[in-house]
């Protein structure tokens, strides 16, 4: 039993380096392409919500209890993107 256990080891040995060189490089490359998707992913999702126009509103309360008084169900969400309601402040000191 050893001396076939001993004999598929020898066999296998001259093989061993290239296997693993290439799954330690196959893990890496999934490592970095995991790590790319997580960044494009973040930035997708960065821009679409700076296009929230909420803060420049002029019915934007910025108080945490009531965001909106005109939309407060959508209000700093990204169904307000396209508000109808949406006003731009007049006041440039209330920004």
């Amino acid at each position: 039993m050893l001396q076939l256990l001993r004999f598929l080891i020898d066999t296998i040995q001259p093989f061993l380096v290239p296997i693993c060189f290439v799954c330690a490089w196959a893990f890496m490359s999934a490592i970095a392409w995991s790590l790319w998707t997580v960044v494009r992913d973040s930035v997708e999702s960065s821009k679409r919500l700076h296009q929230i126009p909420c803060s420049h509103c002029q019915y934007f309360t910025g108080d945490y209890r009531l965001k909106c008084t005109v939309q407060p169900s959508i209000a700093s969400t990204e169904v307000a993107i396209d508000c109808l309601d949406y006003q731009p402040k007049t006041n440039p000191l209330l920004y």
